[in-house]
């Protein structure tokens, strides 16, 4: 009658001596025996040991012995207040036997103590916060049993849990361990928050707490993403239910609490079965098979409806047909999952080790009023495969073929076996809960077209980058009157501002002579063809005569006063050079000078010779340039019989003498803009 809260594992467990930890009664006395796989010891951690020791442990002690049953022998025997045990206590052997006794006292604590298989060389016990470690970060073993009504905790995740807490008892709230079996935690300490929340997971209540100077959370394998109740990604169409509820209100309008309605967080209804007995199930079909690492559930959430689901049983299958009850390892019975306590509150129950299936159901066994929930399922893709085909290896050459097949026969059940225990007890970790399962195949595809692309890419931005330099050095290489090729084609826009009106541009204006003014002319001598050396200025541009150019134009301005059309009589002042205030520049290969237009005056009189011409060539230098090519002279053909001075006509539109005798001639190109007079 001396035996307080115990839990023992196949590798580990918690113990501690009843009423613990007020005093315990007097006379009293509790005998534990523990057995951990063969070939295997157990070690045992005290976490508190508060036994009287006023008789010299001889009616109140703890008495730990290597062995069960009568052929025990004694490790030893301990007693006092507030022993401080140092290290461990190790068997000879695969099982121990812990014997306690309290006889007549007034005080002490009794004890608790946790223990483990030797392979578990971290072993902590359920008394153990995150204050009792130094290290930023560290790798503890938790025994079984370590939810503990005498323990708390404080906070939940992600948000951390307050140092002050049970670190095995958090890890069981976080669903990083089992209470059932232990297991492995790695602690991250940071610093602490000024508000811890509370709430109810894995039959672990976690109380609201204040400020601390750290916290602790867990490392995991990441696998607990949600697997689409919420997010909708699991269609209404994939979730079934054995009944619904469906009635019809005061108002008359028909009420239907369906299957779809069972999404967390959903606002609305949730689902409810017709009928509320042990039979009725809540089924959702994955698509293909995950790997489930929990379950979220909530009451009905509508605050005139208090139906909520207080306990339940888990089932799953792969083809919807054959089903599993979900057990614990080791464990004979169905796992019964705490619930609700209320109709809004979340509860998160953890399945260590996970379920691998594709059908989930839920089979609902304690309610309030009705049956009806809202659900989330917590997991990730399963990407691992499947167990390996069994190789038998060949059996020892032995004359003794029973022995052979005995030999073989152990050896399957040995295998089965080792994979059983493997299946249930060693998950592999999923780092990641978007893996796929293709993801082999995708890693290798990518390590293929990455650096495929990375070299198209990097060879295209090479040819741009050529490409752009080429042309920078093309145009710096061009001339300084060269035009650049993208701009030849719009030259003739920018000259038209220096040209005359529309009708000179594209006609050819007629000038004409009278007999009795063709005889004031004389014979002027002027090159056609000038030599190849450049002249710094080109003749000026007028309407009518220029032709195609090819180089962009530039602008003197000349000194002193500007010639203008104004200051210039073209009939009666005397031989004097006019020149254009801007020139154009010419062609290296060029004419120095611009080709004058050959007038043929054949068919009228000569003039004489002291008659002035007006011309607009000039010359470089004093000295007139050689005459080349076939056409060397201007000859000015006169009628013999015409007057004895040669004058211009008058402008276009206006009478003047001779006009029955008046001869068409292409317009001079010193004197183009008279023939504007009319338009002005």
């Amino acid at each position: 009658d001396g035996c307080g809260h115990t839990i023992l594992g196949p590798e580990s467990g918690t113990l501690a001596s009843i009423n613990y930890p007020q005093t315990s009664p007097n006379s009293t006395v509790c005998e534990w025996e523990i057995r951990v796989k063969p070939g295997q010891r157990v070690q045992l951690k005290f976490g508190d040991f508060d036994i009287d020791d006023s008789d010299s442990c001889h009616s109140s002690y703890l008495r730990v012995h290597n062995g069960i049953g009568p052929t025990r022998t004694e490790i030893g025997k301990y007693c006092g207040f507030g022993f401080q045990m140092d290290g461990l206590i190790t068997s000879k052997s695969n099982e121990v036997t812990v014997q306690f006794m309290s006889g007549t006292h007034t005080s002490g604590r009794g004890f608790l103590a946790a223990y483990s298989t030797t392979d578990k060389s971290d072993l902590i016990t359920c008394l153990d916060n995150a204050s009792h470690f130094s290290e930023p970060e560290f790798n503890k073993y938790c025994p079984a049993g370590c939810v503990i009504p005498f323990a708390d905790i404080s906070g939940t995740i992600p948000h951390g849990y307050r140092d002050s807490s049970s670190l095995c008892m958090a890890g069981v709230h976080a669903g990083v361990v089992s209470n059932t079996l232990g297991g492995q935690i790695n602690v991250v300490i940071s610093k602490g928050i000024p508000y811890y929340e509370g709430s109810l997971a894995n039959n672990v209540t976690s109380k609201v707490g204040p400020l601390s100077t750290s916290l602790f959370t867990f490392k995991t394998s990441g696998c607990y993403g949600t697997l689409g109740m919420e997010s909708g990604v699991i269609p209404d169409s994939q979730i079934t239910a054995s009944s619904i509820l469906e009635w019809s209100d005061q108002t008359g309008q028909v009420n239907i609490w369906k299957p779809e309605n069972a999404r967390l967080k959903r606002v609305g209804p949730p689902w409810a079965a017709f009928i509320s007995d042990e039979h009725q199930w809540l089924q959702i079909d994955l698509n293909k098979e995950k790997r489930i690492t929990g379950i979220i559930t909530t009451g009905s959430t509508l605050a005139e409806y208090y139906y909520y689901v207080s306990a339940y049983r888990i089932s799953y299958s792969d083809d919807a047909q054959k089903w599993t009850v979900y057990r614990e390892p080791g464990m004979d019975k169905d796992k019964i999952f705490q619930g609700n306590t209320e109709l809004y509150q979340e509860v998160r129950n953890n399945f260590i080790p996970p379920i691998i299936a594709r059908f989930f159901r839920i089979n609902p066994l304690k309610w309030h009023q009705k049956i009806a929930m809202k659900v989330e399922l917590l997991g990730c893709q399963f990407s691992i495969g499947r167990a390996p085909k069994i190789t038998m290896p060949p059996p020892p050459q032995n004359k003794n073929n029973d022995r052979n097949d005995d030999f073989s026969d152990d050896f399957i059940h040995s295998v089965k076996t080792s994979l059983q225990t493997d299946k249930t007890t060693f998950t592999p970790e999923i780092k990641n809960t978007t893996v796929t399962p293709s993801v082999t195949k995708d890693v290798a595809l990518a390590a293929v077209l990455v650096p495929v692309l990375v070299m198209v890419f990097t060879t295209l931005i090479l040819i741009l980058v050529c490409a752009w330099h080429w042309r920078n050095r093309k145009k710096k290489s061009e001339g300084t009157y060269d035009l650049p090729y993208w701009d030849r084609a719009g030259w003739w826009k920018g000259m038209k501002q220096f040209l005359p009106t529309k009708s000179a541009e594209h006609e050819e204006t007629p000038v004409r002579y009278s007999s009795s003014e063709i005889s004031h002319l004389r014979p002027r001598e002027v090159p056609t063809m000038l030599q190849t050396e450049s002249a710094e200025y080109a003749q000026p541009l007028v309407g009518g005569i220029v032709g195609t150019l090819h180089q962009r134009s530039t602008f003197k301005p000349e000194e002193g006063k500007e010639a203008s059309y104004a200051d210039l009589d073209p009939y009666n002042s005397p031989i004097q050079e006019v020149y254009h205030a801007y020139a154009e520049p010419l062609p290296i290969t060029g004419p120095e000078y611009a080709t004058p237009i050959i007038m043929d005056m054949s068919s009228h009189p000569s003039a004489p010779l002291g008659v002035p011409s007006i011309s607009t060539f000039k010359a470089a230098g004093n000295q007139a340039p050689p005459l080349v090519g076939t056409y060397n002279k201007l000859l000015s053909r006169t009628d013999s019989t015409s007057s004895a001075q040669a004058l211009y006509d008058t402008p276009k539109g206006q009478s003047g003498p001779g006009a029955a005798d008046e001869l068409v001639y292409q317009v001079p190109q010193s004197v183009a803009h008279s023939t504007g007079s009319k338009d002005e």
